[in-house]
């Protein structure tokens, strides 16, 4: 079976070269100080490739890492959870195939997000235990019936994920944008809490749910306009709310994704290089959210976030419309 993860696996590379007696060569170190010991079939170059594979995944893991700290630590004091970002850097960085495993491993680096910049804002007081409970009558449901939708998709994922994601980067642009904006002092603002309309932040966290589980992500950049439109709460509060809702719901779509999963993604998920990259993932995802949270807000201008924010989301777009076109025949 084909690897979906950092590039060929040595026994990939052996089986492309066809013809080659390769058992009786298994006893020698694969390292390059004997590569002038194999001759068969040029083994010689074959080791080479191997040893290049192994460095570069090395690098490849090294990249990915950096780029979930640095998008921990820019999505934090917005309020999102960076799945938006963490998919497409698994996907198009790592090599990683769009399905179940991905998105639940795109949520658990989300779940990290939440906590680590959730707990920083609840210790602040700036988030609503009410507002959050009504949000997640709906959210909770929603990622149930947004795991359920993962399976039925099955092989038909990875399209309808980067449609649904190119619209949901597109419209995240505009609605963050107008909203940041007219929240230019959202350090200042004080916590503020009163009505709350129930039933439509319910619908709407559900709408959110169902994303959070479609496109492994979340779904803050749903639950903050909901939030500033059902209820009255300010900017800084809404923002800690939204992490309160995704310490809750994200889990529960990582949980029930990992219930959804094939046995190759199980298998996948299971390699030694991705058990690797678990652990340190989530410790550069966890210092990222506490340190944007932290001083994110406080000494970093707003604009600058912002402009690397939107600049990346922008990336994402064109690559995801990219690849539609050209799996289209239009490009």
């Amino acid at each position: 079976m084909k690897s979906q993860g950092f590039l060929q696996t040595p026994q990939e590379i052996i089986e492309e070269y066809n013809g080659c007696s390769v058992p009786q060569y298994t006893g020698y170190p694969l390292i390059p100080e004997h590569k002038g010991e194999y001759r068969c079939c040029g083994l010689r170059n074959l080791m080479n490739n191997i040893v290049q594979a192994r460095d570069m995944d090395v690098m490849t893991l090294a990249l990915v890492l950096g780029l979930v700290f640095v998008t921990s630590l820019l999505f934090a004091p917005l309020g999102l959870g960076g799945g938006l970002l963490f998919v497409p850097i698994l996907h198009y960085v790592g090599g990683w195939e769009i399905d179940g495993g991905l998105l639940m491993v795109s949520l658990a680096l989300t779940t990290v997000v939440s906590y680590g910049s959730g707990l920083a804002h609840r210790q602040e007081g700036h988030w609503s235990a009410d507002a959050r409970n009504s949000a997640l009558q709906g959210a909770i449901p929603g990622v149930l019936i947004g795991v359920l939708i993962v399976v039925l998709l099955g092989d038909k994922m990875d399209l309808t994920f980067k449609v649904v994601a190119a619209l949901m980067i597109s419209w995240s642009i505009q609605k963050t944008w107008v909203k940041i904006k007219g929240d230019a002092a959202v350090n200042s603002e004080e916590f503020v809490e009163g009505k709350i309309e129930g039933v439509p932040l319910a619908i709407g966290s559900g709408i959110g749910g169902i994303l959070s589980s479609v496109l492994g992500i979340g779904a803050g950049i749903i639950y903050i306009p909901l939030l500033r439109q059902y209820t009255t709460l300010k900017a800084r509060a809404a923002i800690g709310t939204s992490f309160g809702i995704m310490m809750v719901v994200v889990p529960v779509a990582v949980i029930t994704h990992s219930f959804a999963l094939s046995a190759d993604q199980l298998a996948f998920l299971a390699d030694e290089k991705i058990l690797l990259f678990g652990p340190s993932a989530i410790i550069a995802t966890f210092f990222g959210a506490r340190i944007g949270a932290k001083i994110g807000l406080k000494y970093l201008p707003t604009k600058a976030v912002m402009g690397v924010f939107f600049s990346l989301l922008i990336i994402v777009l064109i690559r995801y419309i990219l690849d539609l076109l050209t799996k289209f025949n239009l490009l």
